[in-house]
């Protein structure tokens, strides 16, 4: 059988009943003629078999043969985001009674439709609280890491993230599989660049020998994940202002994914409105992504009525997790290489948050978005460090800044502020977060924000209330300012606010329902002087495979437990037992310090450690971290065969 020989659809999907087909490839690789005997068995997340279907195909010598089949199967476990329920089809390729090949294919059962009104998944209207993801996962490198990889997933979901978008290109089939069994779709992404260079050594170099037989391979080998649900031919293409060559590139490989699976439609990231719909190129795919345009997404849909549309890249706000710059201001950048976490900075193109969901809010039409990014990613350290793509990318003003600044999430996994804020319209399990930290001189007036999903908040500083506010009646006004929207202030129901004179102690926020009863809280106290470590491992239990990692998020607190928010204590670390050291981090993007010396300056009081298991050594891993002048902290991870 060749590679991805096993081609697996789902047309007919019901709780009574679901239809299996199955697309086989046999080759024969004989001298003569032959007749294949196929046994497809389907096995369920148990382990038992659940169908058997027997099949043949008759192939000429050295050729390649295909034979089209079906399976009914009752009562059948559908796929979906709340149970991605997966099963195995078996296939063996008989010659007579010898066994010739065994082929394995994980696959689930479901249904997708894209329509002018939405996605629908099974049947259910689902919007997309989705974002993009560098494949890079930090300190880690650029290497797999299935455990890695599995954390940033979860990270994402306790966001209320539901959809992933692979920026801008091919996913590793790990990362697909981990979605499959997560519950999250897949926007599969090809291609960064066309026939037009946006970099000197980039792909447009290999596009016409290459792009059909890479967008080729990208479909056979993902097409039976059920967590793919569109296949992207490209991410900001510079052909989008070519009125001849952007629409026939977009068409020949919009054709390419007709042709290799008719089941999911093709899609591209605009970012150039609007040019490519002038231009005839964003009717070319099956469903319209709008990067960064979200003041005319009104126009769009009433100039295009019948192509499907979503933000297939939104906001690229910018922050560093706990630095707060006062008073507040809207600057591109300043001296101290990091950008505030009050959600409000981003490059000339950028907006905040609060400017997407007003707007898909108000275009219901739209199918979500895909902010820019969930993880903080290696490279692109804008504001800072030079310019983007469309100026050759030259990345070396504003040295050390090495890394991003989009991340919901910085670049250890650590959340920061703006995690929330996503967090606080994308779940439904009561939350409420609060900001900045509670370290500031006294007489200072801070700007207090709450992000919450409950009806209304409640702030207390030292016991003491200073008021509620409702959301989505108290308004906060922030300021903006990016292309293609005029006013430089937006009213912001998504945030609730109060001005309060800095007095050190306790500041409290009470997040309650509409009937006034107490849903969630949270409370900030100012710190002492740094005086321990804490260590919090994100998992006590390992594997001892020699892959499996634990993740130690390192704080600097005062005596009684308190964050220091501003600590920047370089911290040691040493690592015994059934494991060993593997990297850290502290998500600051403006340092070059190594990932790999078991060594890290707290950024804004934390760092993390990851510690890595070795193979088929089974017993206690002993972490200690040392800091001079501060308490040492020790803790224990179990490695277990």
């Amino acid at each position: 059988m060749p590679e991805h020989g096993v081609y697996v659809t789902t047309p007919t999907v019901t709780k009574p009943k679901a239809v299996v087909q199955i697309e086989t490839t046999v080759k024969n690789a004989t001298f003569g003629n032959g007749k294949f005997n196929i046994r497809h068995s389907i096995i369920n997340a148990q382990g038992e078999t659940v169908a058997i279907l027997n099949d043949n195909v008759e192939v000429a010598a050295g050729e390649q043969g295909k034979t089209l089949a079906y399976i009914n199967m009752l009562n059948p476990n559908i796929w979906g985001q709340k149970n991605p329920y997966m099963y195995k089809l078996k296939t063996e390729i008989y010659d007579g009674k010898d066994l010739t090949d065994t082929y394995f294919t994980d696959f689930g059962i479901r249904k997708i439709c894209f329509t002018k009104d939405g996605f629908f998944l099974n049947g259910e209207k689902i919007r997309f609280n989705g974002v993009c993801l560098h494949h890079d996962n930090g300190p880690m490198g650029a290497a797999v890491n299935v455990r890695a990889d599995e954390r940033k997933l979860q990270i994402m979901k306790e966001m209320g993230v539901n959809a992933i978008r692979t920026s801008h290109n091919p996913p590793s089939p790990e990362f697909l599989d981990l979605c499959d069994r997560m519950g999250l779709v897949v926007l599969d992404e090809a291609f960064d660049e066309w026939t037009k260079a946006k970099v000197d050594n980039g792909y447009h170099l290999y596009f016409d020998e290459w792009s059909k037989k890479d967008l080729t391979s990208l479909i056979m080998r993902d097409r039976n994940h059920p967590s793919v649900i569109m296949w992207s031919i490209g991410n900001e293409i510079l052909e989008q202002s070519d009125k001849k060559k952007g629409f026939t590139v977009a068409k020949y490989l919009a054709d390419i994914c007709r042709e290799l699976d008719p089941t999911r439609p093709s899609t591209c990231g605009f970012n150039y409105y609007p040019a490519p719909f002038d231009n005839n190129m964003a009717q070319q795919v099956d469903i319209a992504g709008m990067n960064y345009k979200p003041g005319k997404y009104a126009e769009v849909q009433r100039l295009y009525p019948d192509l499907p549309l979503y933000g297939s890249e939104t906001s690229s706000c910018t922050s560093s997790r706990g630095v707060y710059h006062l008073p507040i201001e809207k600057y591109e950048k300043n001296g101290t290489n990091q950008v505030t976490s009050y959600d409000l900075i981003g490059p000339k193109w950028a907006y905040p948050p609060d400017i997407e969901f007003h707007f898909q809010e108000m275009n219901p039409r739209f199918m979500g978005e895909f902010i820019w990014t969930g993880f903080d990613y290696l490279g692109e350290p804008t504001p800072y460090g030079g310019r983007d793509n469309s100026t050759h990318g030259y990345w070396n003003d504003d040295w050390p800044s090495r890394s991003s600044y989009f991340g919901a999430v910085d670049l250890c996994g650590l959340p920061k502020d703006r995690f929330y804020l996503y967090q606080s319209q994308w779940t439904d399990k009561p939350m409420v977060h609060i900001l900045p930290h509670w370290n500031w001189k006294k007489g200072m007036n801070i700007p207090v924000y709450v992000y919450t999903n409950c009806y209304e908040a409640e702030l207390f500083l030292n016991g003491k209330s200073l008021g509620k506010r409702v959301k989505g009646r108290d308004l906060t006004e922030i300021m903006v300012s990016f292309n293609h929207y005029a006013p430089n202030t937006f009213q912001s129901k998504y945030r609730l606010s109060w001005d309060v004179p800095f007095e050190p102690g306790e500041l409290t926020v009470k997040a309650y329902n509409n009937l006034g009863e107490l849903k969630a809280e949270k409370t900030i106290r100012t710190a002492g002087k740094p005086a321990q470590i804490k260590l919090i491992p994100d998992r006590k239990v390992i594997t001892a495979d020699g892959k499996d990692l634990s993740y130690i998020t390192v704080r600097i607190e005062d005596r009684d437990g308190n964050l220091c928010p501003e600590a920047d204590n370089l911290v040691e670390f040493s690592v015994e037992g059934a494991g060993h050291f593997r990297a850290v981090g502290n998500g600051n993007a403006a340092t070059t310090e190594s990932f790999i010396e078991p060594k890290r300056k707290a950024f804004s009081g934390m760092c993390m450690l990851i510690v890595q298991s070795d193979e088929n050594k089974q017993g206690k891993m002993n972490i200690t971290a040392t800091s001079k002048g501060l308490k040492t902290a020790k803790t224990t991870i179990n490695v277990e065969l």
